[in-house]
């Protein structure tokens, strides 16, 4: 999906909507699956082998979900994307991605951990934190409206 630029403000091209997914991995195997079976299923992906480059990514265009693999020594790099993903200003989805290990584990601040073994479930939840997403950004856009009714102010 191509992303205009005009005088700072982000404006999607008219066209079908396709959410777009940042993939962050190092590990080329994992990245190139995950990234075959997300565009397979519908979802225009990006991907990015460090976090300067999904860094530099999140800056350049808006993401509806930003996936990090936490494996070995990314975990650090990964808390970094996530962190500046929830600065911008378009609020992306965001979740860390977990080979194995993270059954019945779930990390600190309610982040979520997905197991890519079973793609089915995966793609679920994709699916479910792009629609909770798109939920509470519709939510957002509600009261902002009804602040503006309220205060007599027309769009």
């Amino acid at each position: 999906m191509a992303v205009r630029h005009k005088a700072g403000v982000r404006e999607r091209a008219p066209g079908p909507e396709v959410a777009r997914v940042l993939l962050m991995e190092d590990d080329v195997t994992a990245r190139l699956a995950l990234q075959a079976v997300l565009k397979a299923s519908g979802y225009a992906v990006d991907s990015a082998t460090s976090a300067p480059e999904a860094m530099d990514k999140l800056e350049k265009g808006p993401y509806d979900l930003v996936l990090c693999g936490m494996c070995g020594d990314t975990r650090d790099e990964c808390r970094r994307v996530i962190g500046h993903a929830r600065a911008q200003e378009y609020k992306p989805a965001t979740a860390y991605l977990t080979a194995s290990g993270g059954e019945g584990k779930r990390p600190k601040s309610g982040r979520l951990l997905i197991e890519t073994q079973e793609v089915p479930a995966l793609l679920t939840k994709i699916a479910d934190l792009l629609a909770d997403r798109a939920a509470g950004r519709e939510r957002r856009n509600m009261r902002r409206r009804r602040s503006l009714e309220l205060l007599g102010v027309a769009n």
